[in-house]
Protein backbone atom coordinates (compact mmCIF):
# COMPACT_ATOMS: atom_id res chain seq x y z
CA UNK A 1 0.00 0.00 0.00
CA UNK A 2 1.24 3.53 0.02
CA UNK A 3 1.30 6.44 1.54
CA UNK A 4 -2.18 7.52 0.59
CA UNK A 5 -3.85 4.06 1.42
CA UNK A 6 -1.37 3.96 4.66
CA UNK A 7 -3.57 6.90 5.68
CA UNK A 8 -6.79 5.52 5.60
CA UNK A 9 -5.57 3.08 8.59
CA UNK A 10 -3.00 5.40 10.48
CA UNK A 11 -3.74 8.48 12.53
CA UNK A 12 -0.39 9.92 11.14
CA UNK A 13 -0.01 12.84 8.86
CA UNK A 14 3.21 14.68 7.56
CA UNK A 15 5.13 15.32 8.91
CA UNK A 16 5.34 12.39 11.55
CA UNK A 17 3.84 9.65 9.22
CA UNK A 18 6.91 8.17 8.53
CA UNK A 19 6.53 4.83 6.13
CA UNK A 20 6.33 5.46 1.89
CA UNK A 21 4.56 1.71 1.27
CA UNK A 22 3.82 -0.87 3.18
CA UNK A 23 2.21 -4.87 2.75
CA UNK A 24 1.19 -7.28 4.86
CA UNK A 25 3.62 -10.26 4.08
CA UNK A 26 1.93 -12.83 6.56
CA UNK A 27 -0.90 -12.80 9.11
CA UNK A 28 1.58 -11.24 11.74
CA UNK A 29 3.70 -9.81 9.25
CA UNK A 30 4.57 -6.45 7.62
CA UNK A 31 7.19 -5.10 5.84
CA UNK A 32 7.34 -1.09 4.96
CA UNK A 33 9.89 0.91 3.75
CA UNK A 34 10.89 4.57 3.95
CA UNK A 35 13.28 6.60 1.57
CA UNK A 36 15.05 9.57 3.86
CA UNK A 37 15.01 12.21 1.32
CA UNK A 38 17.40 14.27 3.53
CA UNK A 39 14.80 16.90 4.38
CA UNK A 40 13.30 15.65 6.64
CA UNK A 41 12.05 17.85 10.10
CA UNK A 42 14.39 14.85 12.09
CA UNK A 43 17.36 15.51 10.09
CA UNK A 44 17.94 19.38 11.09
CA UNK A 45 20.31 19.93 13.56
CA UNK A 46 20.96 15.87 14.15
CA UNK A 47 23.85 16.51 13.28
CA UNK A 48 24.95 19.94 11.09
CA UNK A 49 26.76 18.90 8.25
CA UNK A 50 26.49 14.83 9.38
CA UNK A 51 22.81 14.15 9.27
CA UNK A 52 22.21 10.98 10.56
CA UNK A 53 18.02 9.51 11.12
CA UNK A 54 17.81 9.43 14.85
CA UNK A 55 17.17 6.32 16.50
CA UNK A 56 13.87 7.24 18.16
CA UNK A 57 12.36 7.76 14.51
CA UNK A 58 14.10 4.12 13.57
CA UNK A 59 11.86 2.94 16.57
CA UNK A 60 8.63 5.00 14.80
CA UNK A 61 8.76 3.33 11.31
CA UNK A 62 9.02 0.18 13.08
CA UNK A 63 5.97 0.62 14.92
CA UNK A 64 3.97 2.32 12.14
CA UNK A 65 4.83 -0.01 9.61
CA UNK A 66 3.46 -2.72 12.68
CA UNK A 67 0.19 -1.05 13.03
CA UNK A 68 -0.52 -1.75 8.87
CA UNK A 69 -0.99 -5.46 10.63
CA UNK A 70 -4.15 -4.71 12.73
CA UNK A 71 -5.53 -3.25 9.64
CA UNK A 72 -9.39 -1.77 10.64
CA UNK A 73 -8.88 -2.63 13.98
CA UNK A 74 -6.01 0.89 14.17
CA UNK A 75 -9.71 3.00 12.28
CA UNK A 76 -10.87 4.61 15.41
CA UNK A 77 -8.21 4.38 17.42
CA UNK A 78 -4.72 6.05 18.59
CA UNK A 79 -1.62 3.62 18.27
CA UNK A 80 0.62 4.95 21.67
CA UNK A 81 3.59 3.41 22.63
CA UNK A 82 3.54 1.41 25.79
CA UNK A 83 7.28 -0.18 26.03
CA UNK A 84 10.49 -0.45 23.85
CA UNK A 85 12.80 -3.15 24.63
CA UNK A 86 16.02 -4.69 23.75
CA UNK A 87 16.83 -1.97 20.98
CA UNK A 88 19.95 -1.98 19.13
CA UNK A 89 21.29 0.64 16.76
CA UNK A 90 23.87 -1.04 14.35
CA UNK A 91 24.37 0.99 11.49
CA UNK A 92 23.20 4.84 10.40
CA UNK A 93 20.49 5.68 8.11
CA UNK A 94 21.82 8.27 6.43
CA UNK A 95 19.90 10.99 4.08
CA UNK A 96 19.19 8.79 0.43
CA UNK A 97 19.32 5.24 1.83
CA UNK A 98 15.85 3.21 2.33
CA UNK A 99 15.27 1.73 5.13
CA UNK A 100 13.21 -1.87 5.14
CA UNK A 101 11.63 -2.51 8.09
CA UNK A 102 10.23 -5.98 9.22
CA UNK A 103 7.59 -6.30 12.02
CA UNK A 104 5.86 -9.30 13.51
CA UNK A 105 3.34 -8.86 15.98
CA UNK A 106 4.27 -11.49 18.59
CA UNK A 107 1.69 -11.62 21.48
CA UNK A 108 -1.68 -9.49 21.40
CA UNK A 109 -4.21 -8.79 24.25
CA UNK A 110 -5.93 -6.13 22.99
CA UNK A 111 -5.70 -2.87 23.07
CA UNK A 112 -2.50 -4.01 24.13
CA UNK A 113 0.10 -5.30 21.05
CA UNK A 114 3.45 -6.53 21.51
CA UNK A 115 5.76 -7.07 18.41
CA UNK A 116 9.79 -6.94 17.25
CA UNK A 117 10.73 -5.50 14.03
CA UNK A 118 14.24 -5.39 12.25
CA UNK A 119 15.13 -1.99 10.12
CA UNK A 120 18.38 -2.95 7.57
CA UNK A 121 19.37 -0.45 4.35
CA UNK A 122 21.02 -2.37 1.68
CA UNK A 123 19.92 -5.94 3.44
CA UNK A 124 22.57 -4.40 6.20
CA UNK A 125 20.70 -4.54 9.49
CA UNK A 126 20.50 -0.61 11.10
CA UNK A 127 17.80 -1.29 14.13
CA UNK A 128 16.03 -4.17 16.36
CA UNK A 129 13.96 -4.12 18.82
CA UNK A 130 11.15 -5.40 20.55
CA UNK A 131 8.00 -2.84 21.61
CA UNK A 132 4.34 -2.40 22.49
CA UNK A 133 1.57 -0.36 22.30
CA UNK A 134 -1.81 -0.25 22.99
CA UNK A 135 -5.08 0.73 20.59
CA UNK A 136 -7.12 3.49 22.45
CA UNK A 137 -10.57 4.54 21.28
CA UNK A 138 -10.83 8.10 21.34
CA UNK A 139 -14.02 9.79 22.68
Amino acid sequence: MNREEIKKLLPHREPMLLIDEAEKTGENTAIGRYTVRGDEFFLQGHFPDRPVVPGVVLCEMMAQTCCVLLGSEVGGATPYFTGLDKVRFKNKVLPGDTLEIVCTITKSRPPFYFAEGKGSVRGKLAVSGEFSFALIKEE
